[in-house]
């Protein structure tokens, strides 16, 4: 019977650290395979170009937009701390998806006067993909981003 090979691997208690290029990558090679895959096998050709372009690229940016801002410069905000980790991910994520409806709104609204397809189908997706992707892409940031920080003790917690 061979030997079983010792596991010197940390425990899944300890999570990763988190390192926001690498936040960044997944963030944007998950949708892009993910949505890439799906529009290949159902054959919608304008979901596979959406799924590297609209959709991973936002999510990318935006990893990176709350991941810098999570981060703090390696000093994270107390109130980010303070609060359930729930409640922050709701408060980024209607934040991030209201700021990335936004440009979208205004994509669908602008750019059809001012490209040569006359009414092309990619620009009606911008109204889904880039609030979509960003309320995706925040709420993975902010709850790795949050399980790899310890607790900090409330003011109430301090005084016991």
């Amino acid at each position: 019977m061979p030997a079983m090979k010792e596991r010197t691997s940390r425990s899944r208690a300890t999570p990763r650290p988190f390192v926001l290029w690498r936040e960044v990558l997944t963030a944007y090679a998950a949708p892009a395979l993910m949505a890439g895959a799906a529009g290949v096998l159902t054959g919608q050709r304008d979901l596979a170009v959406a799924a590297c372009t609209s959709i991973a690229g936002t999510s990318a940016v935006v990893a990176f937009l709350v991941g810098a801002w999570l981060r703090h410069g390696g000093r994270p905000r107390r109130w980010t701390l303070a609060i359930p980790s729930p409640a922050l991910t709701l408060v980024l994520v209607i934040t991030a998806t209201g700021a990335a409806a936004l440009p979208g709104w205004c994509a669908v609204q602008w750019l059809p006067a001012h490209t040569l397809d006359p009414a092309p189908t990619w620009i009606e997706r911008l109204r889904i993909d880039l609030p979509v992707s960003a309320a995706l892409a925040t709420t993975i940031v902010t709850l790795r981003w949050r399980s790899t920080t310890a607790r900090q003790p409330t003011r109430k917690e301090d005084t016991r």
